[in-house]
C-alpha cells in the first residue's frame, strides 16, 4: 500500500462557526470548500486538515501539529484572539500545548515531538 497523503478530519457541529474558528488557528482561510459542509486546509504538500460538519461525531478529535517554535507559535494564537492552555514538558526536549476547538476537538501544538 502507498501512502500519498495524510488527512486529519475534525468533525464539527456547524460549519460556518468551526471554519471561522480554524481560519484563526491556522491564520489563513481554507485551500478548498470542496462541498457543502467540508473545509480543508493544506498544511503541507502531504499533509491535510479538513473540518467537517458531522454533529453526531463533533468533539471526538486530537489533532497534534507539529511547530518549529512553540512560544512563537502561541503568541501568534494570542494575537488572533486563541489561547492555549499551560505549556507542559515531554520527554526530553518535547513541549507541548492544547487548545480546544468550539465543539471541544482537541488541538496539541508539539515543538521537537521527535529527537
Amino acid at each position: 500500500m502507498i501512502i500519498t497523503r495524510v488527512l486529519a478530519v475534525a468533525p464539527v457541529s456547524d460549519i460556518e462557526r468551526a471554519v471561522a474558528w480554524y481560519e484563526r488557528l491556522l491564520g489563513r482561510p481554507a485551500d478548498l470548500r470542496p462541498m457543502p459542509g467540508l473545509a480543508d486546509w493544506h498544511l503541507t504538500s502531504t499533509g491535510w486538515i479538513q473540518v467537517f460538519q458531522d454533529p453526531e461525531h463533533a468533539g471526538s478529535t486530537l489533532l497534534n501539529l507539529n511547530v518549529d517554535d512553540l512560544d512563537q507559535a502561541l503568541a501568534d494564537l494570542a494575537a488572533r484572539g486563541l489561547t492555549a492552555g499551560t505549556v507542559q514538558p515531554g520527554a526530553q526536549t518535547v513541549r507541548f500545548a492544547a487548545l480546544h476547538d468550539p465543539d471541544g476537538n482537541r488541538i496539541t501544538l508539539i515543538e521537537n515531538p521527535v529527537e
